[in-house]
């Protein structure tokens, strides 16, 4: 093996971390190596934090770290909860759990995600990564790097999330088992008819040595089963406007119609509940065939299935046809009144039982070959595969009110009138003419039934080899070097199938009679128990009774679409009796490719100025990336162009469009540096700088263009994707200042950071754009129809999502404090603190209008304050804990009947955790999460223009622990 010295701050590390290992008579033996280091001698959570304060003391970056015994001793749901406790660091809760995390008020599109060190693929159809997949037993431990080195795989502008599993030769035992089995209960599952009440979580792992310890095997199994349950009221987008207020002279509306205010589409009042299962599965196996060499392959899977319903009420007010009485305002938005449906309008209460699957798969496979070939040079190789697979699909079942469904010839009752008032966060007042209508089977029918299903599939193969060479002069410890190669590929599959309608009934595809054993009247309870009973529909009953001969399944269709192509002569388009156009699913239907080439080369230095030790790193990365995207081009039918006969999954054949692949090249710098200055043993300022970036989401390069050519032959085209989006950029800067307590155990540290974006992705319309020489089927000239003349094309406006030149700042602060009051007297020495502080800002603005009129909005996921604090105790072997996890109101998306962004309010998120260790093998613990039962609340730009309130329940876990 290389032969290093150890410097002052390396003999603390390893006397820190073998302190931590060993038994008490080991601490003490390990104390007397050196009387002058401070060794940390705790057990317990308490160890676990000092633990991730030692790797954060010795790292080479600015970084937040858990250990393995963080993520053990009472195990969060997920890596989601656990990472929201760093500094920093924000979730977004997605049914009342975390999912997605933020990082510096950066949303998870911006976070950069590696499973031993290697890049992560997401069944989100996007970059972000879902970490609620990836289960914390199995999770040895975490790191988030919030400043970069040259070394680090490029792709986060927030930051850089790496997860590691276990590594069985590093066990300090022969052979260790674990085992952990509680159940789940939901407090609020009895308010929702139908809901599983209960859940479990049961979790084994194995590690052993063998062959004199050069075999290493590692096995786990986690496995999470658990009801989700929510009651909610959605508000939906202002996408119409009207005049409802009459007033004379008003001009403060819409551009094209200043005297009408903005009026919302509706809303929604649903129960949701369900089931979710994760089983996710670990092996890892080392061997060291020689003392210079290790060969480790490991693989890890998650599946993470779903299955859920929503029932209730969808409300349509009707757009401006309908008639508005005494309408109440916030500003220029209607937020309350009376509306009736008119002969022109679409006004009516759907009553929605919706079924959602998603079936969700993630794979990560790797082989690490590490070399030690002389004393001074390191070899490291990797392979690498990340799959991830996602489908989910969205059924739909809708029933309408008729005026008599039990006659031969049912008709839609279209005397529809309601009343309603937004009262801000709090819940609305609300009020039907046809309430006691919505409980009777005898009034209510199945009108429609629709199935729309989302296909993702994403996988990265990778390959890498590093080198590290020792040095030995004054500045410079080591360089390393090395190269990796990625191939990228994302695709994604649309479908659909339809049958009725939604807004009335249909005369050839007729509504379903219910019958009492297909529906059951719900009741809504707790603060949601004055709205009007609905009717549950079994949705297998209805289908079934509907479709006699089988259900049909959703195909990949043009349907009604101009360019269906007459092939058997009878002038008519051979849609095969479909009349509604289903284009959208085959043009958002195709592939994206990614390949990217980099390289670094990185100096660590380790020197002094003066007697100030200086640690660190100097490096580049240089990144080639080619990417490009399927393209269904409308080309207007023209074969010079490369118009083909495109065949759906139904034989329908279209003529208009020629298929193509789009993209661009580009090349990237990235330097960074990061140093360390060791002030004291005990105190050490950091200082670190780079230009990072992260990729545009790989859904938004997947191809949907479409360019033409008018009569005057300019070329006009449109793309709500783009295959030609390039990265977010941005330069940051970090500095901080760290204080160990000597004396004590813990840390006191303030950190600040800057950002500055180059820009991000905005819809614009580009003028003058270059289509043939960015890949577009387009003709020189065309002919002119009257004339006959030949007429040179010209380049017209290319409207498509950019990147905009717009970017800006985000600047921060962050503080962190932790102390174990370990110099109490006894019982009180395991009483500690662990608790952070944030605060973001930015200049970065968005602009909305789904409130009514355009707003500014915050970059999606900032949150100005955030703080974590947890209040933990351990006496003997009694142990329990306190979290408080708030953040300031931020902007995200949440999904209705259409995704919509919208400003989500502060929320205070609440958790309690115990545990008893009867043995030292044997233990029990309770866990209580969302112990407030903190609703998740939404609005349109201001609070009095409600989008969400949805209450999740209180979940309780109670269970026990093995480990031998």
């Amino acid at each position: 093996m290389g032969k290093f010295k150890l410097s002052a701050l390396m003999l603390a590390l390893v006397a820190a971390n073998s302190a931590i290992a060993a038994t008490e008579q080991e601490r003490t033996s390990a104390k007397e190596i050196d009387p002058e280091l401070e060794v940390i001698e705790v057990r317990g959570f308490s160890r676990s934090l000092i633990q991730s304060l030692n790797q954060k003391r010795f790292s080479d970056t600015v970084s937040e770290q858990l250990s393995a015994d963080d993520l053990g001793a009472l195990p969060d749901v997920s890596m989601a909860d656990a990472l929201t406790r760093l500094p920093g660091i924000s979730a977004v809760r997605t049914g009342g759990q975390a999912a997605e995390i933020n990082i510096r008020g950066l949303s998870g599109g911006f976070v950069f995600s590696t499973l031993n060190g290697r890049e992560q693929v997401s069944t989100s159809g996007s970059r972000s990564i879902e970490f609620d997949q990836y289960p914390s037993e199995l999770i040895s431990s975490a790191a988030v790097y919030k400043s970069p080195k040259a070394s680090l795989i490029e792709g986060g502008v927030a930051g850089t999330v790496e997860l590691q599993t276990a590594s069985p030769l590093d066990n300090d035992q022969q052979h260790k088992f674990t085992a952990n089995v509680r159940g789940m209960y939901n407090d609020r599952a009895s308010e929702v008819f139908d809901a599983t009440e209960y859940g479990d979580r049961i979790s084994f792992s194995y590690q052993g040595k063998f062959l004199d310890d050069t075999l290493g095997v590692a096995l786990g199994y986690a496995r999470l089963f658990q009801p989700s349950v929510a009651t909610q009221f959605i508000g939906l987008a202002y996408n119409g406007n009207k005049d409802v207020d009459g007033l004379a002279n008003d001009t403060d509306g819409p551009a094209d119609n200043p005297a009408n205010e903005y009026i919302s589409e509706g809303f929604e009042l649903q129960h949701l509940g369900g089931e979710e299962t994760r089983n996710g599965y670990l092996t890892s196996i080392e061997w060291v065939p020689a003392d210079n060499f290790k060969l480790k392959g490991d693989a890890f899977l998650s599946r993470f299935d779903s299955e859920s319903f929503a029932r209730g009420f969808r409300v349509k007010f009707g757009g401006p046809s309908a008639v508005y009485a005494n309408p109440v305002l916030d500003g220029n938005a209607v937020i309350g009144g009376a509306i009736n449906r008119t002969s022109n309008s679409f006004t009516r209460v759907e009553i929605v039982n919706d079924d959602n699957q998603d079936f969700d798969e993630v794979d990560s496979y790797g082989i690490n070959a590490d070399w030690q070939v002389t004393e001074r040079l390191n070899v490291n190789a990797d392979v690498s595969l990340s799959r991830a697979k996602s489908n989910f699909r969205n059924g739909l079942l809708w029933a309408l009110v008729a005026e008599d469904a039990t006659v031969e010839n049912p008709v839609f009752d279209t005397n529809v009138s309601l009343n309603y008032q937004l009262n801000g966060l709090n819940l609305p007042d609300v009020g039907f003419n046809q309430a006691d209508a919505f409980s009777d089977i005898d009034r209510v029918m199945v009108s429609k039934y629709g199935i729309y299903p989302y296909e993702n599939e994403d996988e990265v193969k990778a390959f890498r080899l590093d080198f590290k060479y020792e040095l030995e002069n004054n500045w410079f410890s080591s360089i390393e070097f090395g190269a990796r190669y990625s191939d990228r590929e994302y695709s994604n599959n649309r479908s659909v199938f339809e049958y009725g309608n939604d807004g009335a009934f249909s005369s050839t595809q007729p509504p379903l009679r219910l019958t009492d054993d297909m529906a059951t009247v719900v009741n809504w309870q707790g603060e949601f128990s004055y709205f009007p009973s609905y009717l549950a529909i079994d949705l297998d009953k209805a289908l079934n009774a509907w479709f006699p001969n089988g259900i049909p399944q959703p195909v990949q269709t043009w349907g009604n679409a101009d360019g269906v192509v007459d092939l058997d002569g009878d002038d008519e388009p051979d849609a095969q009796d479909y009349t509604t156009n289903y284009s959208w699913t085959m043009l958002q239907s195709g592939s994206v490719y990614e390949e990217v080439v980099s390289a670094y080369l990185m100096l660590n230095i380790d020197t002094e100025i003066g007697k100030l030790p200086i640690t660190g790193n100097i490096g580049i990365r240089r990144v080639d990336t080619d990417q490009s995207a399927t393209v269904l081009e409308n080309v207007g039918g023209d074969p010079q162009l490369g118009a083909q006969y495109i065949v759906d999954d139904n034989g329908i054949v279209n003529d208009l469009y020629a298929p193509s692949v789009l993209g661009i090249k580009y090349t990237d710098y990235l330097p960074s540096l990061n140093l360390n200055f060791k002030v004291s043993d005990a105190t050490q300022i950091r200082f670190a700088a780079a230009k990072v970036m992260a990729r545009a989401p790989i859904n938004r390069l997947a191809g949907d263009a479409s360019a033409s050519v008018n009569n005057d032959g300019e070329i006009n085209g449109s793309s709500t994707n783009n295959p030609f989006l390039k990265p977010f950029y941005a330069d940051q800067y970090d500095i901080s200042y760290e204080q160990y307590f000597e004396d004590t155990d813990g840390a006191l540290v303030v950190a600040a950071f800057y950002k500055n974006i180059d820009s991000f992705i905005d819809t614009v319309a580009i003028e003058n754009f270059d289509f043939k020489g960015n890949g577009f089927n387009v003709p020189e000239y065309i002919v002119d129809p009257v004339s006959g003349e030949q007429i040179e094309t010209t380049n017209g406006v290319y409207t498509t999502a950019v990147n905009n030149a717009k970017g800006g700042y985000i600047r921060g602060i962050e503080l962190a404090y932790t102390q174990v009051f370990s110099f109490l007297p006894s019982p009180f020495e395991g009483l500690g603190i662990n608790a952070s502080y944030s605060y973001t800002e930015s200049e970065v603005q968005s602009i909305t209008d789904l409130g009514g009129d355009s707003v500014s909005q915050d970059l999606p996921g900032l949150s100005n304050n955030v703080f974590n604090g947890t209040l933990f105790y351990s006496y003997e072997n009694f142990e329990t804990r306190f979290n408080v996890r708030y953040r300031d109101d931020f902007v995200s998306e949440q999904v209705a009947v259409n995704e919509q962004v919208v400003n989500f309010d502060a929320e205070t998120v609440v958790d309690f955790q115990t545990s008893y260790q009867f043995t030292d093998s044997f233990g029990m613990l309770l866990q209580v999460n969302n112990l407030t039962d903190e609703p998740t609340q939404s609005y349109f730009g201001t609070t009095s223009k409600t989008g969400t309130t949805q209450f999740f329940g209180r979940q309780f876990y109670l269970g026990f622990t093995y480990n031998h």
